[in-house]
């Protein structure tokens, strides 16, 4: 999870291969028209999230009942977390963090993406970081993808098992 330009597609890809787990796209889960609509320049409403939010979480319960799966997905907000908790019950998130100077960065230098730089604040104004009760862990996205990713998949070992 995180906002746009934290490197969830390239960490969430690495990650899964590191644990030999299947990996989804998040914003391969959008219908057309949000696409549409974040490559416009409008940031999406909670109505335009819900359906998307839906498919993501039944690709999450599938691959949980297969054994586990990495999906990348912007997951910002706690009601949004909350629906795919609903859906998959045992997900755990890894929001990929860092501050809004090195992700405008990063997302000015990438090409070929529909989400424009301009929406980078109003991901940040969304963005609600992980809190106490939520499984999953913060990494911050400093360094090299591999580095990112290594960070991750060592914060999620730390993680205590998970009570039934």
């Amino acid at each position: 999870m995180g906002v746009s330009g934290t490197g969830k597609t390239t960490v969430g890809r690495l990650l899964a291969a590191a644990l030999g787990l299947p990996y989804a796209e998040g914003d391969a889960f959008h219908p057309a028209a949000n696409v549409a609509k974040m490559a416009s320049g409008v940031p999406l409403d909670d109505a335009d999230r819900w359906p998307w939010l839906d498919a993501v979480g039944a690709w999450a319960r599938v691959a949980a009942a297969e054994g586990g799966g990495v999906v990348a997905a912007s997951s910002l907000k706690r009601a949004y977390r909350d629906r795919l908790r609903a859906a998959a019950p045992g997900v755990v998130f890894v929001h990929l963090a860092g501050d809004r100077a090195l992700i405008a960065g990063r997302m000015a230098a990438r090409t070929g993406h529909f989400m424009p730089a301009t929406l980078l604040d109003s991901q940040f104004a969304t963005l609600e970081p992980l809190q106490d009760d939520e499984r999953g862990v913060t990494v911050d996205v400093r360094g090299t993808p591999q580095d990112i990713a290594r960070r991750a998949r060592a914060a999620l070992a730390a993680l205590p098992p998970s009570s039934p």
